[in-house]
Formats: C-alpha cells, sequence, structure tokens
C-alpha cells in the first residue's frame, strides 16, 4: 500500500512536469551516454555513434519544442559530433594498415 501510495505520488510529480524538460533530461543523458563511451580506453565508437544518433534525434526532430534547452542541446551535439570525428580519425591513425594480401 505504501509503496503504492509512492508511485501514485511520483506520477503526479511526473505529469505536472512539463514535458520538454523530461525529454530534455533524457537528451542530457544521451550525451552523458555517448561522451562516456568516448572516453573509454579504447573509445568504444559504435556505442558513441547510437547514443549520438538517438541525441541528433531528438535535437534535430523536436528543436525549439525542447524550450530552454534546445540551443544547450543543440551545442552539446555539436560538440560530441566534432569529438567523434577526431577521436574516430585518431583511432584510424593508431591502427596499423591489414598488411595481409
Amino acid at each position: 500500500e505504501e509503496m503504492q501510495a509512492r508511485l501514485h505520488e511520483l506520477q503526479e510529480q511526473l505529469a505536472r512536469t512539463p514535458v520538454e524538460v523530461v525529454v530534455a533530461n533524457h537528451a542530457f543523458g544521451l550525451f552523458e551516454l555517448a561522451a562516456l563511451h568516448l572516453s573509454l580506453q579504447p573509445p568504444q565508437l559504435e556505442e558513441a555513434r547510437l547514443a549520438i544518433d538517438a541525441l541528433s534525434a531528438l535535437v534535430d526532430g523536436l528543436g525549439a519544442r525542447l524550450g530552454e534547452h534546445a540551443d544547450e542541446l543543440a551545442d552539446a551535439l555539436a560538440n560530441l559530433r566534432m569529438a567523434f570525428v577526431q577521436i574516430h580519425a585518431a583511432s584510424t591513425a593508431a591502427t596499423p594498415p591489414d598488411t595481409n594480401p
């Protein structure tokens, strides 16, 4: 009963929160996920790419509908994309070419 009441309270709180705030919060989570995978040694590029693509779907798809966080998320996405390209280029340069015929 206590757990049910707490769940109901959380649902009411979520319903009172503007949707753009909830979506932006999830977008920031995707940013953090992508940054984490880019920062690992070695970087996990495919995992980072998926998180970046998911963030891109939200930011590019929703734009100004993300409210006050739209510009910040667009900048974060641009920074992730740039970091991905730089890390990808560095990891490609560090990998010796395949010498097998």
